[in-house]
């Protein structure tokens, strides 16, 4: 009989099913705060610090 494959819990501890209960509320709300004004804001001005991380590296 072969054998079930644990899921990867990725070190955490935490039963999968818990990870994936959290997802389903977290992800409706971070979705929303991206779409928001002050999310686009700040989704910006990070992608304007990783650029210049990007072009000192250079």
């Amino acid at each position: 009989m072969p054998r079930r494959k644990k899921p990867n819990d990725y070190g955490t501890g935490i039963p999968y099913h818990e990870v994936e209960a959290l997802a389903r509320v977290l992800l409706p709300e971070i979705q929303a705060f991206f779409e928001s004004e002050e999310g686009q804001r700040e989704f910006a001005e990070w992608k304007a610090k990783q650029q210049a991380k990007q072009e000192n590296k250079v």
